[in-house]
């Protein structure tokens, strides 16, 4: 069987959360990590804002399985990233210096993966949230790992604008398998 010329492609899945996990539920880190085995055992690759807490803990997952991991961050340099915002390089493949601070990464983090999947948050993760949902893209809560990814399913019932393309589930497996069928349905090209 010949390979397909598109074979080299691939979901492209962002992992968003807190980066402070003080309020995050009991075990939220570890399913962080799950979720990053889960999307690299899936071919994917993990997408996250180059950050701290329970997006680099997905990282880890991902690179433990050995997997691809891609962060976008709002610094402009790497003397930036560290220095400025203290966040991380580790577990990261390449870092993408966005330069557009918090709000910048978070619309370019959003709009770079094919579908994005929220754990444990806060306000910025709330932010990435309804870009992806305005966007119309694919989401996935992580649900019972605390902040806003619990609130999410009050909020967009309460707002009136319909479910969008939302999945939600408590194990990381099933949400990322359920998460990449919905991003199959949305591809123009077949990988």
């Amino acid at each position: 069987m010949k390979p397909s010329p598109h074979s080299h492609l691939k979901f492209k899945i962002c992992v968003s959360g807190a980066a402070e996990t003080g309020h995050c539920a009991e075990g939220a880190l570890e399913k962080a990590k799950e979720l990053g085995r889960e999307i690299v055992r899936r071919g994917a690759i993990l997408v996250t804002g180059a950050t701290t807490g329970f997006p680099f803990w997905s990282a880890i997952g991902a690179k433990e399985e050995g997997g691809i991991s891609i962060g976008l961050s709002p610094a402009a340099t790497e003397r930036e990233h560290v220095e400025r915002y203290q966040l991380p390089v580790d577990y990261m493949d390449m870092i993408i210096y966005t330069g557009f601070g918090y709000s910048g990464r978070n619309l370019l983090l959003t709009r770079s993966a094919d579908a994005i999947i929220v754990g444990c948050g806060r306000m910025g993760t709330l932010n990435e949230f309804t870009i992806a949902y305005e966007d119309d893209k694919p989401i996935g809560i992580l649900t019972g790992t605390g902040g806003t990814a619990d609130m999410i399913k009050e909020i967009v019932d309460r707002s009136h604008r319909g479910p969008g393309k939302i999945v939600y589930d408590n194990d990381p497996a099933m949400l990322v398998e359920k998460v990449i069928a919905l991003v199959r349905k949305e591809k123009v090209i077949e990988i």
